[in-house]
């Protein structure tokens, strides 16, 4: 009987210059010392990383994120309550959210939003009027802070759009890891929102999320790896980092028939934009 083959080490995409990676989980890719989180980001310093916004989606995580963001210079930190644990956002939890907020290092409200996906898979997960209660709380954080909003969004398009669309606009809207169909990307693209691309950008069935990314203007774009998962071809299956979003904005650029230095440059512009660092 043969051996299986161990599978490859991901490495990162040639050296691109001025990259972002604009959400990631360093304490999910298990940086959770100041150690721990040098290394994955001297590793994306490698691959020509600039900035990364790492991303809480619990109290906890939001607290290692903050305190990554405080001792590294290239990282920031998003702070919020993931929607399937939206019963966890209790008066307390409240008070240490805001609080993060007004942290400078703290540049958007996240991950936020609505998930249906989980509900009937898990036992934990928090009902959907759970879910826009907490949500509309963090959008309302995210006003009175002044700080971009990161959405979080699975199979919950409509119920999404219905809630953005009346509550009050935070100064920017992320949707993070996007992957809604075409008709969805274009009302959020008019409504102004910023579609981030991850690793599933270069899955090779994602045709139409390719067209989504042709489609986006310039400053209506971001990527991301949402490490330490959806890690981009060619090595799906493996633990993403961000030393990877360089495959990612390789497949954008490709999709949209642009040269990857001006997809880079212009990226980059909108991580300045969106996270309020270009004053």
């Amino acid at each position: 009987m043969s051996k299986k083959k161990p599978r490859p080490k991901p490495e990162p995409a040639d050296f691109l210059p001025g990259l972002v990676d604009a959400h990631t989980h360093l304490a999910s890719c298990g940086a959770t010392t100041e150690e721990e989180v040098r290394e994955l980001v001297d590793r994306a310093v490698a691959a020509g990383v600039d900035k990364i916004c790492t991303v809480g989606d619990g109290i906890k995580e939001a607290e290692l994120a903050l305190e990554a963001a405080r001792n590294h210079e290239r990282v920031y930190a998003a702070c919020a309550i993931h929607p399937t644990r939206a019963l966890e956002l209790n008066d307390v939890v409240k008070q240490q959210l805001t609080d993060m907020a007004a942290d400078p290092r703290c540049v958007a409200i996240g991950e936020t939003g609505l998930d249906t996906y989980w509900i009937d898979k898990s036992d934990t997960c928090a009902p959907l009027d759970a879910q826009e209660e907490a949500l509309r709380w963090h959008i309302d954080l995210a006003v009175s802070s002044g700080k971009a909003l990161m959405i979080h969004n699975r199979e919950a398009d409509q119920e999404l759009l219905r809630v953005l669309e009346d509550a009050p606009a935070p100064k920017e809207t992320i949707l993070h890891c996007f992957s809604s169909p075409l008709d969805v990307a274009k009302e959020a693209l008019e409504r102004g929102y910023v579609l981030s691309f991850a690793g599933n950008l270069t899955f090779k069935r994602n045709d139409e999320l390719r067209e989504v990314a042709r489609l986006a203007p310039q400053g209506q774009f971001l990527i991301e790896t949402d490490a330490p998962y959806m890690t981009p071809e060619p090595y799906r299956g493996g633990r993403n980092e961000p030393a990877f979003v360089g495959h990612t904005a390789l497949c954008l650029a490709e999709a949209r028939g642009e040269d990857p230095r001006d997809v880079v440059a212009a990226v980059n512009v909108t991580f300045d934009r969106v996270y309020g660092l270009d004053y």
